[in-house]
């Protein structure tokens, strides 16, 4: 397997439903569902025309996006990552977690500081070489609602 130090994407195919899926460099393949993100995204409201969902494509020799050309939308490779680890999670706590990070766009040293933890740490819990421990989980819901009271 290929070693990915951010996540690139070697292809990407549309399925029914309004979902991706994504073949990574490292040959990890995921499925994101993109059904929930209209509501949340206003700019990706074009993608609800199923004919122009199907022509998602990526850039041949690039892959950092995942784009549809004729509608000028484009997701980068890192977020629709973090959505799919998140999507297809084993566990409650590392869902959490994930979707935490992809929905505050938050970089590994960003999570860290947020966190008091490593980025190391952080790396381990988004690969999944370690699991997600329960107090994180709840420390990330405390860190939106912090950030939510500003």
């Amino acid at each position: 397997m290929a070693n990915m130090k951010r996540p690139r994407l070697q292809a990407v195919q549309a399925l029914p439903n309004y979902q991706l899926r994504l073949t990574f460099v490292d040959s990890s393949v995921y499925t994101v569902s993109l059904a929930g993100e209209f509501e949340k995204f206003p700019a990706l409201a074009p993608l609800r025309d199923v004919s122009a969902f199907a022509r998602a494509c990526i850039i041949e020799g690039e892959g950092w996006t995942v784009e549809w050309p004729e509608q000028d939308i484009q997701i980068g490779a890192d977020t629709l990552w973090l959505d799919a680890r998140a999507q297809n999670a084993v566990d409650e706590n590392t869902r959490i977690f994930t979707q935490w990070r992809s929905h505050n766009a938050l970089t590994l040293p960003q999570a860290a500081k947020a966190l008091g933890m490593t980025t190391r740490t952080m790396s381990a819990y988004g690969t999944g070489a370690r699991p997600v421990p329960r107090y994180v989980a709840l420390a990330c819901k405390g860190w939106d609602a912090e950030q939510a009271h500003g």
